[in-house]
């Protein structure tokens, strides 16, 4: 139950850096003024913190009577220790097999009774549980949800069946498919000291190897109060969520200190890499190339926000850089584009990608791609190109903000890397504060081979055994 890539690109459209103040200048004036406007923007959207220190956030939505009820936690893949790869995913299916209180399957099949919906994921930053049921279901969901997170109960036969499901996970979305395999390579390639570069599921031979102590001890450093965020949104009041909050999640008490999350950082790469794979079941070759860049948590001020521009200007449909140059003009590629994932609590990637149509190579869609970024490189974007994308990108976030679960997915993956509501509220303000002179800039800056890796995914001939 790993969390996709388009879900997640959903929630870190809004992800953004903490804003830090320390002098009263004119640059304070500034950062006050645009405070009280986001709050402004979004009145409505409550936030508290309960005794134990678990933060709430209450997002109305009267249009139907229906909840979604989310619990982060601020832990994730990166958050393991050397050696237990896999493990806090793995933590993520053993959360489902009872409590002190409440038996194994017990908790979903009171949900599939009254007609609910509910799910986990695990990214690199955070692992997150949620339900969509009607209003009176809340406080049971509540109940329910804080009794896990202090009363886990895990038993040594859920241990070894849990692990061979996980086992089955990998086998089904990475062993069998090779352009995971690729991705899982060149993401190892990319990050030469930072724990981005082990997949989030785990490599399988650490897998294997994961006991129940290892998910004891993270369960117990991680699933504390103090480090969750609870989202509730759809049709409910905040006073009644907080009464709620404080009766359930209240009573759980705070029994481990976190700390800061502290990871290694990446070196200044020097050297581009590449990683090729042949695999007998690829059809179709790929090409495909990130850099390491900024995220919204590390970038200078407005370069996230460039980026995620950039990678607009370069990816925004048919009229996007990419593929109106190797797609509609050259007919190079049957498909291609560009992404930024700027939502990560430490350094990120932006990426190009592409198939070639079947009379091109990859050599040629690669030269191709180079053509188009030597071409952003040498004579920058255009003022019409970045007002069109910065109208797109603003666009989708207020699209976004129709979905009550999408809105609880953005602020829980939002306020768990470490924005705050006002943040949330402006970002639609920084990106059109974002200048052609801003993109230009990023795009030179991070935009270098030396900081990349190329994967070329190519079918082979079947061996004969």
């Amino acid at each position: 139950m790993t969390f996709n890539r388009l879900a997640l690109a959903v929630c870190l459209l809004l992800g953004f850096a903490a804003i830090s103040v320390n002098t009263a200048s004119a640059k304070d004036t500034k950062e006050a003024t645009k405070q009280a406007k986001a709050q402004q923007l979004a009145p409505d959207i409550p936030s508290f913190v309960l005794d134990n220190g678990m933060q709430v956030v209450v997002i109305p939505d009267r249009r139907a009577p229906v909840v979604t009820h989310m619990v982060w936690y601020k832990a994730g893949s990166a958050d393991e220790p050397p050696g237990k790869s896999g493990i806090a995913h793995y933590l993520e299916h053993l959360m489902f097999k009872g409590t002190k209180n409440v038996k194994s399957g017990e908790f979903s099949a009171r949900i599939a009774s009254i007609g609910g919906q509910e799910n986990a994921f695990t990214s690199y930053d955070y692992t997150a549980y949620f339900q969509r049921v009607t209003p009176e279901a809340l406080e049971e969901m509540m109940r329910l949800e804080a009794d896990r997170m202090e009363n886990l109960v895990l038993r040594q036969e859920d241990i070894l069946a849990e692990r061979d499901v996980v086992n089955e996970e990998r086998n089904a979305r990475t062993e069998n498919n090779p352009g995971s395999l690729l991705r899982e390579a060149m993401n190892a390639a990319l990050y030469q000291n930072h724990r981005y570069g082990i997949p989030i599921i785990g490599w399988q031979h650490e897998m294997n190897s994961l006991t129940k102590q290892d998910a004891i001890d993270f369960y117990d450093r991680f699933y504390t109060p103090n480090n969750a965020v609870l989202v509730v949104a759809g049709d409910v009041d905040a006073a009644a969520v907080r009464e709620l909050a404080e009766k359930t999640y209240g009573k759980v008490a705070r029994r481990a200190e976190p700390g800061e999350r502290v990871r290694p950082s990446e070196p200044t790469p020097r050297a581009a890499r590449r990683v090729i794979m042949d695999d007998p079941r690829v059809s179709t070759p790929s090409f495909s190339r990130q850099y390491l860049v900024p995220s919204y948590n590390t970038a200078a001020d407005r370069e996230a926000e460039a980026l995620e521009v950039l990678s607009e200007i370069l990816a925004g449909g048919s009229t996007g850089r990419m593929y109106r140059a190797l797609v509609i003009d050259q007919r190079i590629a049957s498909n291609a584009g560009a992404w930024y994932q700027g939502g990560a609590l430490d350094s990120t990637e932006f990426g190009f990608w592409g198939s070639p149509r079947p009379d091109k190579t990859l050599e040629e869609l690669e030269a191709a791609t180079d053509q188009v970024i030597a071409d952003v490189l040498k004579d920058g974007v255009t003022q019409a190109e970045v007002e069109r994308a910065q109208n797109r990108l603003i666009r989708s976030a207020v699209f976004a903000r129709d979905s009550q679960a999408t809105l609880a997915r953005i602020y829980g993956g939002s306020l768990t890397l470490g924005s705050t509501l006002e943040e949330i509220a402006s970002w639609p303000d920084d990106i059109r504060s974002v200048t052609v002179e801003d993109v230009n800039a990023a795009a030179r800056k991070y935009l270098q081979l030396k900081r990349s890796v190329t994967g070329f995914l190519r079918p082979s001939p079947a061996q004969e055994g």
